[in-house]
């Protein structure tokens, strides 16, 4: 069995902010409707509930970190997620998922489950692969969908497996013991009704915020699925991809790169031309600056979609040791070793 802080990517000495936060994350990595039919997902988000269910509460962390999973396997805490149902930890952890602003245009998950309307057009989910230009600019973006709209003139008809209630009842077992699970139906996504629709292909226009990321998404409301008769249809939800860029690595608002430089340019300092993610700009190379140092280009990150500011970027500068062999290379080599001498220094390893 791994290890709870291991799971959740924190350390012993994380706040309940911060295990909050990364088990947040997860969760919507790993979210069953962002990953239908995955059960390797799945797995994940119930071992990531398993382990956020122990290191949210006070008492079962203590024993925990005292005793390891011996301290919390009798208890509550720490078993039976593997067998439970992911309604069961909606019910659980449902306040970790509402109201926050990963969601750009508002709450996601807390609209997906349990409040479906009973005869309304059921979400459509899609992902959109962006480049980080793209996802730094923002702006309009058409995609075409397939989704269900009603066929004029026909009516549709109760649903076999349902009866019509658009709900089926599950039972499973937990560590509370038996619950009953009152589930949508598959058969009619919780609508009561089969028939009365086809799927046809259409566009969608939205406009994407600058500075989006692979951890927001957005919801393009009454753009799913179309309802039955004249009720609600549902919304078309876009999960965003970030591609691989071949320069930059990102993280949250900031963008970092690394570069190369000459020796004499680290031993005189220099202005060199680096590139960002919206142009060139001339960085300042500080005098004796050392291989592996880092400068920070302020204000030339990725814009945050929920402050009107933007990231930094972080050059990483690495220094080119030459392989000139030339005559006047080795003299000025050589003048160097006499100035400043054959001593090293030492320090421990890091």
């Amino acid at each position: 069995m791994r290890d709870y802080y291991e799971i959740l990517g924190v350390n012993k000495n994380s706040s309940s902010d911060e295990i909050k936060k990364a088990y947040r994350k997860i969760a919507i990595k790993y979210h069953p409707d962002k990953n239908p039919d995955n059960k390797s997902a799945e797995d994940k988000f119930k071992e990531a509930a398993e382990a956020y269910s122990v290191l949210s509460d006070t008492e079962k962390r203590q024993r925990y970190d005292q005793f390891g999973h011996a301290g919390v396997n009798n208890g509550a805490g720490g078993a039976g997620f593997s067998n439970m149902d992911v309604n069961d930890i909606f019910s659980a952890f449902g306040d970790i998922f509402g109201g926050d602003s990963d969601n750009i245009f508002g709450s996601m998950f807390g609209n997906q489950r349990g409040g479906r309307r009973k005869k309304g057009g059921s979400d459509l989910k899609i992902s959109i692969p962006l480049t980080l230009e793209e996802m730094y600019s923002g702006g309009a973006k058409t995609v075409k969908i397939k989704r269900l709209e009603r066929i004029s003139g026909q009516s549709p008809k109760k649903c076999p497996s349902c009866g019509g209630s658009g709900q089926l009842k599950r039972v499973s077992n937990s560590f509370l013991g038996q619950v009953v699970n009152i589930v949508e139906c598959s058969n009619c996504n919780g609508q009561g009704m089969v028939g009365g629709r086809e799927k046809k292909s259409t566009e969608v226009t939205f406009d994407i915020p600058p500075g989006v990321s692979s951890e927001h998404y957005q919801v393009v409301q009454s753009m799913g699925n179309q309802g039955l008769d004249n009720s609600d249809d549902g919304n078309l939800i876009v999960y965003f991809e970030e591609k691989e860029h071949p320069l930059f690595l990102r993280n949250g608002s900031d963008i970092y790169l690394s570069i190369s430089i000459g020796y004499h340019q680290a031993v005189l300092g220099d202005k060199v031309k680096v590139p960002t993610i919206n142009g060139d700009v001339n960085l300042t190379v500080p005098k004796g600056i050392k291989s592996g140092q880092v400068v920070r280009v302020k204000g030339k990150g990725m814009p945050d979609p929920r402050r009107r500011t933007n990231g930094d970027q972080f050059v990483k500068i690495n220094i080119i040791t030459s392989d000139n062999k030339g005559k006047d290379f080795i003299l000025l080599m050589e003048k160097m070793k006499e100035i400043l001498g054959d001593d090293i220094n030492c320090s421990k390893f890091e």
